[in-house]
């Protein structure tokens, strides 16, 4: 397990939030690692651009 990421458990429980892709616009990403890029600014304090 990587540190700082959603454990496999975390993730299960928060998947179903979280809706298909538009099938239009830009190509869709790993919703997880959007989510963990996200607690990871809310953890450290750092500035979204970074």
């Amino acid at each position: 397990m990587l540190r700082h990421r959603l454990t496999d458990e975390q993730w299960l429980r928060i998947k179903d939030v979280f809706g298909q892709p538009a099938a239009t616009g830009r190509p869709p990403r790993d919703r997880r690692d959007i989510i963990d890029g996200i607690l990871w600014v809310l953890r450290t304090g750092a500035p979204w651009r970074d």
